[in-house]
């Protein structure tokens, strides 16, 4: 683990100044005092925390490292002001210690330095039939549950059921009703564990996992309006995770429109990924700016995925990234996306915590071609794509970076 284990970067005082007080409180506090901070920092019709668990986050913005927990240092996230941290534990990872998986480990040494932190069970069942309850499968998976649970139950704040079931799993399960029964089966298992084991209060709160595609009619499914149901009927279940990799920013809108009036109205919604990755690929065969061509003495035909494959190989300076970004309109017209999406998801007031991708990961550059998926072009810091001193930190994305810094300075408006 990162050698900066020891130092806390965000006493709790910190924390309430880098994100305007309201949204972040739940950090560095104990129960009592978080649920003075909440009562002086929310109006009078502030919703009632599920029962069983402490006051839940509102409107917060953190950093996320999905499967790759090296890939991101303590000196970077205070960089970013950030605060809140999420990955996801890859399930047939989890051994006898699950403290020692990377993400488990990573997020508990984040909680540890003052940081509050998301956690997503992801369950890879793509290639294979996902376990019926009461077989040898599920009693196995149910096990490894249990051992995360032992290990970050009342630590980490928000404990996500789920990855992206709706990609992690076979069509045949999709369909069948396997893959709810299956989610539904583990959820109840969570919260039984939960009661038991804190009959009183908890720190942590419950959503399912993510929903993918939302904005396409046909993946609004019986399945997913099980999904969400489930999430209504069950008062433990503090509500919903979305995932909204678009190819436009008005189409995150739908995945809006389609799961708040399916939820309660004291839940809420997580947003643990989102990015505008499907209209970066719609340009990866275009040419790249002819201004920016003439600029670096370039072939006008250079294709936008030759470009970006020439810096992994040979990283560019900070400008010539900064003015490939800036000098291509795909771009430049949505260089605020993080900014304006974000104080979008505030407005439903209806929030608890957005989170968004850190750095460039290895698998984000190998093979890269036209048919690549550019999560790169996402990242909070073009550490693999713009060249680094040997002891500086790594380049700030054009756009992205400071918006999600102005992003934490703000007051969070549900409390404002």
């Amino acid at each position: 683990m990162d050698t900066e284990k020891r130092k806390n970067p965000l006493s709790r005082r910190r924390v309430l100044a880098l994100t305007g007080g309201a949204a972040l409180i739940t950090t560095g506090c104990t129960q009592g005092e978080r649920r003075g901070a909440d009562k002086a920092s929310h109006d009078s019709k502030k919703r009632a925390p599920a029962e069983g668990s402490a006051e839940g986050p509102d409107g917060a913005l953190g950093a996320n490292f999905n499967e790759d927990p090296d890939s991101v240092t303590f000196a970077e996230l205070r960089d970013l002001s950030a605060s809140w941290l999420r990955g996801f534990v890859p399930m047939p990872e989890v051994t006898d210690d699950a403290s020692q998986q990377r993400a488990v480990e990573k997020l508990l040494d984040a909680h540890h330095q003052g940081y509050s932190t998301v956690l997503s069970l992801k369950f890879p069942y793509n290639h294979r039939p996902i376990p019926r309850p009461g077989s040898p499968a599920m009693t196995a998976e149910l096990a490894r549950v249990d051992r995360v649970l032992h290990t970050v139950l009342d630590t980490v704040d928000v404990l996500a059921i789920g990855n992206e079931p709706f990609i992690e799993s076979l069509p045949q399960d999709r369909g069948s009703g396997a893959l709810n029964t299956f989610y539904e089966t583990v959820a109840e298992h969570i919260v039984a564990y939960r009661k038991k084991h804190f009959p009183e209060r908890c720190r942590t709160h419950l959503y399912l996992g993510a929903l993918n595609y939302l904005d396409k009619p046909d993946k609004r499914t019986a399945a997913t309006d099980r999904w969400l149901s489930f999430a209504r009927r069950t008062p433990e279940i503090e509500g919903v995770d979305i995932h909204p990799h678009v190819a436009a920013p008005e189409r995150v809108q739908p995945y809006l429109d389609y799961i708040l009036p399916r939820l309660r109205g004291d839940q809420k919604f997580l947003v643990t990924e989102f990015s505008l990755v499907q209209l970066w690929k719609q340009h990866l065969s275009d040419t790249i700016p002819t201004r920016f061509a003439r600029r670096y003495h370039l072939p006008s035909n250079t294709p936008v995925w030759k470009l970006i494959k020439d810096a992994i190989e040979y990283p560019f300076p900070e400008r010539k990234w900064r003015d490939f970004l800036a000098m291509s309109p795909w771009f430049e017209r949505n260089k605020h996306f993080l900014r304006d999406q974000v104080g979008h998801f505030r407005d439903t007031g209806r929030l608890a915590v957005a989170t968004y991708g850190v750095t460039q990961g290895a698998a984000m550059t190998e093979n890269f071609g036209p048919d690549k998926q550019p999560w790169l072009l996402n990242s909070l810091y073009a550490n693999r794509t713009v060249e680094r001193p040997d002891d500086g930190p790594p380049a700030h994305t054009y756009g992205f970076f400071d918006d999600f810094r102005a992003l934490q300075r703000q007051q969070d408006r549900r409390g404002s």
